[in-house]
């Protein structure tokens, strides 16, 4: 068994490279933003101000949440409830990123995920996979772009799924999420020491998955295979 930790900021394409390395690897996949952003559901649902940690946290005992693989998809559900798609909006991005910056928030989702890659091979994609998560990761990769580029995809992400988005906003909350990402005290968004840095900037969604898939062979040599 061996680990992939992918991090990387918002819009570099982790979920969707990952995914696709996993199925071609033939191992599970495990988006980790998709936890945060349900319990930043959650936060919002219930009213609470994201950046009130004692409040926040205080919700915690409340939240139940099952991360389920049907036909091949991850889905995600919240309380029974099926959020895979609720999650997905820019607005419960900018709570993901609020909330994770509480520490009861990341210790709630600790064990969660270190349990998943206890029986099977993963590649797992985040912001502090492979400084926190799992700093043993046989392979880590940061994977990164410009905040234009990343802007650019994830507007088109989100006006592929019917939202009413303006490109501007879309890159003001990239460059928001990134400070807000990479300045929280704790698990700060920073390649590990052993990372390898990936800039992806004007890949097409294949390109990114060859590169990855070409250092992955380069760390595990026919461990993969």
């Amino acid at each position: 068994m061996y680990k992939i930790a992918i991090d990387g900021p918002g819009g570099a394409g982790k979920s969707t490279v990952a995914k696709a390395v996993a199925e071609k690897l033939g191992i599970t996949y495990v988006d980790t933003g998709a936890l945060y952003r349900t319990v930043g559901l959650y936060v919002k649902q219930r009213g609470v101000n994201p950046k009130d940690a004692a409040a926040v946290e205080d919700l915690l005992p409340d939240i139940k949440i099952r991360l389920a693989y049907e036909n091949g998809v991850q889905n995600l559900y919240l309380n029974g409830q099926n959020v895979s798609d609720s999650i997905r909006t820019q607005e419960i991005s900018m709570y993901a990123s609020l909330v994770s910056a509480h520490p009861a928030v990341r210790a709630f989702l600790l064990d969660a995920q270190r349990d998943i890659a206890k029986t099977q091979s993963i590649v797992m994609d985040g912001r502090d996979i492979g400084t926190v998560i799992f700093p043993d990761a046989e392979v880590k990769i940061f994977l990164t772009a410009s905040a234009e580029n990343r802007a650019k995809r994830r507007y088109d992400e989100l006006i592929a799924r019917g939202e009413k988005v303006d490109y501007e906003q879309v890159l003001s909350d990239i460059k928001t999420r990134d400070h807000n990402d990479s300045t929280r005290s704790v698990a700060p968004l920073r390649p590990a020491e052993d990372a390898v840095l990936l800039d992806n900037t004007g890949y097409t969604p294949d390109q990114s998955v060859a590169a990855v898939l070409e250092i992955i062979r380069r760390k595990l040599g026919d461990r993969n295979e």
